[in-house]
């Protein structure tokens, strides 16, 4: 799982207005004397460092960092976080299909992180399939392609999407044409060759998303 590097700051709001309060009577403002930085290596031209995290303990200070903080106020906490990268599906087993017109009703519910909804077709396995979306806090409508569990955009649409309601999302595939439509309404238009065989069809979602869905549909072309 992918590690991203996250800051969790503590504010204690009271405390520091009565401080500074404090602070201000008794004509005691200065600047904050930071402390000296232990001399580093100056790199050569060309030196390149890299840091993805992704070998350091979640939960704790990355290695080979350390926190520091500019003025007052209360200190930060750095720690490294796992990234909740998930995309929930529910594929069908009755049938595959190449050439089709996918529909389904959705509503988005909640989600602090992500709050999607979206239909996977011409899938090969979890890893390998188109997946047209649209997004309750983006508000947008995104096409892609997920190659080896790597998902690419290559075409989108920019709109309001919005949170609890029913919409329909529906997509036509016929050849490497793809057309979407949000609510009946042309959105996406676009050609990928990625995927040219049949596969089955499937919803989707992301991260945190509570999303409804009913009348699954899908017809040959």
């Amino acid at each position: 799982m992918k590690r991203i590097l996250g800051i969790l700051v503590a504010v204690a709001a009271l405390s520091v207005v009565i401080w500074a309060i404090l602070e201000f009577r008794e004509g005691r403002y200065s600047s904050y004397a930071s402390q000296p930085e232990t001399p580093a290596p100056q790199q050569s031209a060309g030196a390149s460092l890299t840091y993805n995290f992704d070998t350091d303990a979640v939960g704790g200070m990355p290695a080979k960092f350390h926190s520091a903080r500019t003025g007052k106020g209360a200190e930060s906490k750095w720690v490294v976080m796992a990234d909740p990268y998930r995309f929930p599906l529910l594929i069908a087993d009755e049938g595959s299909f190449k050439d089709l017109e996918l529909s389904v009703r959705f509503k988005a519910v909640s989600g602090e992180v992500d709050r999607a909804g979206g239909l996977a077709f011409r899938l090969k396995d979890a890893n390998n399939y188109y997946i047209v979306r649209a997004n309750g806090l983006e508000d947008n409508y995104r096409l892609y392609h997920v190659v080896a569990g790597n998902r690419r955009q290559f075409a989108g649409a920019n709109f309001k999407v919005t949170s609890g309601e029913w919409h329909e999302l529906k997509v036509e595939c016929i050849g490497n044409k793809i057309i979407c439509y949000y609510d009946g309404a042309k959105k996406i238009e676009a050609t990928d060759d990625t995927f040219k065989d049949a596969g089955k069809v499937g919803l989707w979602t992301k991260a945190d998303s509570v999303t409804y869905f009913d009348d699954l549909r899908v017809t040959v072309k």
